[in-house]
């Protein structure tokens, strides 16, 4: 078990590491092809690029962003319930959460694979490595909040790098 969760840290530090690295690299293309496009220079193969890189980011992100905090949602209104129906608000949420995953796994890879002979117009590469970001991201998000709803249960929380994750 503790070899597990040595995995799973050593994994988040590098979904952390990739997220962040494909925002600075989204950063720095934008910028260089909006100088490049006004001096007359196009990038054009930076718009691919950055469109790639943007689809990962988009999940592997919101698989960070969960991990490190939770759904947001209308406290206002939940606290407002007693405790034990609060409980079952917050199971509710991450089902239905689960469930929207799921359809996104399940339809996700189909598409992926039909998009296999579609092309990035620049790079040359299939289409197929932006949208298998969908149903990979979802599959982390999946474990995330498996990981949130065992740890709720039990009532215990995870440390990542000494701060409460999940």
């Amino acid at each position: 078990m503790k070899r597990l969760q040595m995995l799973y840290r050593w994994f988040c530090k590098l979904e952390e590491l990739i997220v962040s690295g494909f925002v600075a690299v989204i950063t720095f293309l934008v910028f260089i092809s909006a100088v490049a496009r006004s001096v007359k220079h196009p990038l054009n193969w930076a718009q691919d690029v950055s469109l790639l890189l943007f689809a990962w980011v988009v999940f592997l992100g919101a698989d960070l962003a969960l991990r490190k905090a939770d759904f947001v949602r209308v406290d206002m209104l939940v606290s407002h319930f007693p405790a034990k129906v609060q409980k079952v608000l917050y199971y509710l949420m991450y089902l239905i959460a689960l469930v929207f995953l799921g359809v996104l796994v399940c339809f996700g890879f189909p598409l992926s694979m039909e998009n296999s002979k579609r092309l990035f117009q620049t790079l040359g590469i299939s289409y197929s490595w932006a949208t298998i970001s969908a149903p990979v991201g979802s599959i982390l998000l999946i474990i995330t909040i498996s990981l949130k709803l065992i740890a709720h249960w039990k009532d215990k929380t995870i440390l990542i790098q000494g701060k409460e994750a999940i």
